[in-house]
């Protein structure tokens, strides 16, 4: 499994990222993950729609929050032909719990939780905490990866509109 160091860091401290570094014009990766009933949902089942795949440490952490909270109010003005899909380490139910707790409604949250597939990947499992790094894939109707956003300090919040402009030119 790769691992590249350095390339993160969490409070000034780097961090290792394992598994494959995905680059813009790869396929995305088909992977599956659990729904907040558990149920597996593979990231493939999207397809035919624009994809905002954002990966967070944890949806209980400040960052994650507004992260989430942000793309959920964004959701409404995208429309229903782009999906926003956050995946995060969090139990299902932690996630289903948060949801309900923030009002979150527009933004499918996915666990990735069991092997950890997602992160290995995607490439952005930090080894250290077993978590996932911050980062944002968008992915294209066929699931071609159009653009990559890896936050380089964990706990800051990702460069919004670069998101929304690389979703409006494949709309």
């Amino acid at each position: 499994m790769d691992e590249r160091s350095g390339k993160i860091t969490m409070k000034g401290n780097p961090l290792t990222l394992v598994g494959q570094e995905l680059k813009i014009g790869d396929t995305a990766p088909d992977v599956v993950l659990a729904d907040n009933d558990l149920s597996p949902v593979s990231l493939s089942s999207y397809g035919g729609k624009v994809c905002i795949v954002s990966s967070v440490p944890s949806l209980d952490t400040p960052v994650c929050d507004m992260e989430t909270r942000r793309f959920n109010e964004e959701a409404g003005a995208l429309g229903d032909d782009v999906a926003i899909v956050t995946v995060s380490m969090d139990l299902p139910f932690a996630q289903k719990r948060w949801c309900g707790a923030a009002g979150v409604d527009k933004v499918i949250t996915l666990s990735d939780y069991g092997d950890m597939s997602f992160g290995k990947a995607y490439g952005v499992l930090i080894k250290e905490l077993k978590l996932l790094a911050r980062a944002v894939f968008v992915l294209d109707r066929q699931g071609v990866v159009q653009y990559i956003q890896l936050v380089n300090e964990v706990t800051d919040e990702p460069a919004y509109q670069e998101i929304l402009d690389a979703v409006a030119k494949l709309k």
